[in-house]
């Protein structure tokens, strides 16, 4: 199995073409962030990931995080080396406040360096992503004796943190839970219940825990409106901040699944365990997605993290498997498959399809550091309604790509891949949860629709919009008219879809459209940001890889993009077709 390379200069290109690192870093909040030092703490950290962390991949999906008869779980060994050098190094601290330890980097800097974590190891990556999504949440809404506890451990890693939401009977549908909180009297709570599909919720390669659990006070409203957030830390600090008394809380047992075995995926009992409110009562939903949102967007960062470490073993493969002829080789030899149309377009489907994803997933995040940090009101203002039309779709989209390119990167091997020593069958099987947690792709797509089409009467997506018909001109006007002669015909599915389904009365109409459409707005998206990057790539004719920037992009344009004029017919459809037959009686 092929080690890990990260994507560097594609990285770096995406930030400063895409995220335009340089407007982001001359923010006064960025006054102390120098972009060489910040690219080069990504050099660092490219090395890092390859050498320490990508290597324990395979253990973690052949050993795995077990639970031990006492309720601990014990993660690999390999695991725990890697994360103690991971907490040694600081890598949690990035972008994190500098108040409490953090390096206070922009939020973009900070995905760069989580999509390499992500592509070493994802079961590993999991840990720190959740802790980072936790330090998150406690920033925004937590107390300043809450800060003051638990901000400086989290931001060094020396703790972790969970996201508690699902229940047996409340997974998608939160406004379901029943765990209860009892007031004790003296500002802390009695917190009892059961929770599924808990990440990391049980390990040994940190000295404590910090579980962000959603619970129900007594007499609150029924629903997601009567739902609070609490800290819940598995060793209760004392006085002095230090872990010393065990809560009471323990791993019931641990998933058996299709993938990321590292990751223990924890059922958690709480009897009565001790935890303390973050912010208002019954406020709980608001606060947790200030987590939830910063986690798909890393969740998508999933999708394509995989995908880049399942194309760069495709990519090895096919340049060392030799299998038939290729047209015009000699009758003597056997070709490398590289050498075959057929592969190569899976390769080159692959790389087009991650390369537009990420730059998505970037925009997304630079849209983010915009409304919090520029100095602008509108600015900001502008940047919040951008991340929020794009977050679902860079879940969603990008997640739905984990899942086939990964496929694809299977494929390459052959027969091979299917043979599990081979490797590759686990980047397939890891990618397969990302459509599903945090929001399945459905929800994510039905948000799209429902929630961030309407937005501001339909200005959001209007505004961008008219960014991708600017794209179309100065691709066109960069002499680059494959690129911006497809984007148009997209463009204008795009806009179709859009309208229509701004006219609809029939909320299942739109809700049957929520899923074409999201993957028909996530292809033009990635379109648009491939064809921005060709504009740039384009004035370098003198670097072979700045023209393969180009081609790449007008691979996409003209082979992937298309598949919108299918898409559009299923988005103006209707549910009336979805709702003919009787699968009820059908199932029988």
């Amino acid at each position: 199995m092929s080690d890990y390379t990260p994507p560097l200069r594609d990285i770096k290109f995406v930030l400063d073409t895409t995220c335009d690192i340089d407007e982001i870093i001359s923010y006064p909040s960025f006054a102390h962030v120098d972009k060489d030092v910040a690219f080069g703490a990504l050099d660092e950290a490219a090395r890092f990931f390859s050498e320490v962390v990508a290597p324990t991949n395979r253990d973690g999906d052949l050993i795995g995080s077990v639970r031990n008869d006492d309720g601990s779980v014990s993660a690999p060994d390999s695991f725990k080396k890697a994360y103690a050098q991971y907490v040694a190094a600081g890598w949690g601290a990035v972008k994190s406040p500098i108040e409490f330890g953090g390096h206070g980097f922009p939020g973009s800097v900070g995905l760069a360096i989580l999509e390499m974590l992500t592509s070493a190891n994802m079961a590993f990556s999991l840990c720190p992503m959740l802790t980072s999504s936790a330090i998150l949440a406690l920033s925004a809404h937590g107390s300043d004796e809450q800060k003051a506890i638990y901000l400086e451990k989290l931001i060094s890693g020396e703790w972790t943190g969970t996201m508690v939401l699902s229940e047996p009977e409340a997974g998608s549908d939160v406004g379901a839970l029943r765990t209860k909180a009892e007031p004790k009297g003296d500002g802390t709570w009695a917190i009892t219940g059961t929770k599924i599909f808990i990440t990391w919720g049980e390990h040994d390669m940190a000295e404590n825990i910090v579980h962000l659990v959603l619970a129900r006070t007594p007499g609150a409203p029924p629903g997601t409106k009567g739902i609070s957030l609490f800290i819940v830390p598995k060793l209760i600090p004392d006085s002095a901040g230090a872990p010393a008394d065990r809560n009471s809380l323990h791993c019931v047992s641990i998933e058996h699944k299709l993938g990321i075995h590292g990751s223990p995926t924890c059922v958690m009992a709480f009897e009565d365990a001790t935890g303390w409110m973050i912010g208002e009562e019954n406020a709980g939903m608001h606060y947790m997605f200030t987590m939830m949102n910063d986690a798909r967007i890393h969740v998508g960062l999933e999708g394509i993290g995989l995908a880049e470490r399942s194309y760069q073993q495709a990519l090895d493969y096919a340049n060392t498997r030799r299998q038939g002829r290729a047209v015009g080789a000699a009758k003597t030899e056997s070709s490398l498959i590289v050498q075959h149309p057929d592969v190569r377009r899976m390769l080159m489907t692959m790389r087009a399809f991650i390369e537009g994803a990420r730059a998505l997933l970037f925009a997304n995040t630079a849209a983010i550091d915009r409304s919090h940090h520029a100095p602008d009101v509108a600015a900001r203002a502008a940047g919040e309604e951008r991340a929020a039309l794009l977050t679902p779709v860079s879940k969603a989209f990008a997640t739905d790509l984990g899942v086939e390119l990964t496929s694809i990167g299977l494929q390459v091997h052959g027969g091979m891949g299917f043979v599990e020593e081979t490797g590759s069958a686990q980047h397939f099987r890891d990618a397969r949860i990302t459509p599903i947690y945090e929001g399945t792709n459905g929800i994510q797509a039905m948000d799209l629709v429902m929630r961030k089409l309407p937005l501001r009467e339909g200005g959001v997506v209007a505004d961008f919009l008219a960014e991708i018909g600017a794209t179309i001109e100065t691709t066109a006007a960069a002499g680059l008219p494959e690129i911006s002669d497809s984007l148009a015909v997209a463009y204008a599915d795009l806009e179709l879809a859009t309208d229509h389904l701004a006219r609809l009365d029939d909320a299942n109409d739109a809700l049957a459209a929520a899923t074409p459409y999201c993957r028909l707005f996530g292809l033009v998206a990635c379109g648009h940001y491939l064809g921005r990057q060709a504009v740039v790539a384009a004035r370098s004719a003198d670097d072979p890889w700045m023209q393969d920037k180009v081609a790449i992009a007008t691979f996409y344009s003209t082979q992937l993009l298309p598949q919108t004029s299918g898409l559009a017919p299923a988005v103006t459809a209707g549910a009336q077709q979805l709702f003919a037959v009787d699968l009820a009686a059908a199932g029988v």
